[in-house]
């Protein structure tokens, strides 16, 4: 027997700790264990002042990332990207990114939606040069 399909408010503190890149925080917000969703998760990701995640991907997830607030940057192999307020972020399939805060004092506040409901973050090792390019004066 199906159950039956209702409206859910998830307050910040109904949120769910979830599997991290770095430094991120990130929690779950629409997700099966929460609301019985099957095919979306959606959650909130904050980065400190100055953080950067770990390098990572989402496996076959396709991934969009709304910014709150702040100033974020996201590298991969062969792309610099910096996002503000109000921007929208795709992130394909198994596409190895950090994220990194370009603000010494603010973070960066992210909603993140995500085409599965597994905790797909792959962290791998974090290439030198990403460090640097993530640190990189904004142009």
């Amino acid at each position: 027997m199906e159950q039956a399909v209702r409206l859910i408010v998830i307050r910040p503190s109904d949120r769910a700790a979830e599997v991290s890149s770095g430094s991120m925080r990130r929690e779950a917000g629409c997700s099966e264990s929460l609301t019985g969703a099957r095919k979306i998760w959606t959650g909130y990701v904050e980065l400190g002042p100055a953080a950067l995640s770990a390098a990572h991907h989402h496996g076959e997830a396709e991934s969009s990332i709304y910014i709150i607030s702040g100033h974020a940057r996201f590298v991969t192999a062969d792309q610099i990207h910096d996002a503000e307020e109000g921007d929208f972020v795709f992130v394909p399939p198994n596409v190895v990114h950090i994220e990194a805060n370009r603000s010494d004092l603010d973070p960066v506040r992210m909603v993140v939606s995500r085409s599965t409901q597994e905790a797909l973050v792959f962290n791998v090792e974090t290439p030198a040069d990403w460090l640097l390019r993530a640190r990189a004066p904004t142009a």
